[in-house]
């Protein structure tokens, strides 16, 4: 599902001014979108993992990129899947992208209970820092 947003075939290109417009904010968001998802994985560094749930030996990473947002891989990859809807010209692109959120939401809630499960000030950290988009949410 990750990847759906991404192998979606363009469209009709959109009537300038959009055009022009929306090449130029998906490729800024497809580029922000990658800086963030590695800053995720490079923040977490060790403690990196294929599964959601925390390693043993894992900390708690709050530096770098979870400075901004409690899920910066996840996030990445949204702004990455917009970003690239844009470029592409899109529309079922820009709607698996809303999904996509959705799914990363829900999978994030269930990864949250492991993080509050094995780190006691993460309840605290939930409060200072958004989950998927900085400052918003």
């Amino acid at each position: 599902m990750a990847l759906a947003p991404f192998v979606i075939r363009p469209s009709v290109p959109w009537p300038e001014p959009w055009h022009t417009v929306a090449l130029a904010a998906g490729l800024v968001l497809l580029g922000v979108g990658l800086v963030l998802a590695l800053a995720g994985v490079w923040s977490l560094g060790d403690n990196i993992t294929a599964v959601p749930r925390p390693k043993d030996d894992a900390h708690m990473v709050e530096h770098g990129a979870y400075r901004l947002v409690r899920h910066p891989i996840y996030s990445g990859i949204i702004l990455g899947a917009l970003g690239w809807g844009l470029f592409m010209h899109s529309g079922l692109t820009l709607v698996l992208v809303l999904l996509l959120f959705f799914l990363f939401d829900a999978k994030s809630c269930r990864e949250e209970q492991w993080l509050a499960e094995k780190y006691e000030n993460y309840g605290e950290y939930q409060k200072r820092v958004r989950k998927l988009v900085p400052f918003v949410y």
